[in-house]
């Protein structure tokens, strides 16, 4: 059974994941990525614009599907590997979280809803998976299908029976 994620990232860095296919969380760290699989959906929340800053965004930015790759290590620079993850990503919009915190399980009614993202990568439940979508794509990707990059899963092959 497919898992929801929630991955936290500056919105310039998620937007440079979004452009090349991939996602990487928490510096860089490898374990978290590892915690995924394919068909896993991602969702991004950016609580800042860019890495560090003090430009509060707090929105979710990306929406995706891993894809049917293994996390990989890329050298950034010599003393920067981050691991990372392919994901077919949805074009979804940019989406503020506040309108929705009260409907989200895992921030309805908690005045410290931000504790959970300084963890990097969390899961979350289906409905919360479903109306996240529904708030940045428009509708339920089960309806659009899979995101571009993405093939369905092939039907098993049933060899047919000879005619007589």
């Amino acid at each position: 059974m497919s898992r929801n994620w929630i991955a936290v990232a500056s919105a310039n860095h998620v937007r440079i994941g979004r452009e090349a296919g991939f996602m990487q969380v928490c510096h860089g760290k490898a374990a978290p990525l590892r915690r995924s699989a394919p068909g896993d959906r991602v969702i991004y929340y950016s609580p800042t614009e860019t890495f560090g800053g003090r430009d509060r965004l707090q929105a979710l930015t990306a929406i995706g599907m891993v894809k049917e790759t293994d996390a990989y290590q890329v050298e950034v620079h010599p003393d920067f590997r981050p691991w990372r993850r392919d994901v077919a990503w949805w074009p979804a919009m940019e989406t503020p979280i506040r309108p929705l915190l009260d409907r989200l399980s895992f921030t309805s009614g908690r005045a410290n809803w931000g504790y959970q993202l300084r963890f990097g990568l969390f899961e979350i439940d289906n409905d919360d998976a479903e109306l996240i979508a529904e708030a940045m794509l428009g509708e339920s990707p089960r309806n659009l299908g899979y995101p571009t990059g993405l093939e369905p899963p092939e039907k098993p092959h049933r060899p047919q029976p000879p005619f007589p």
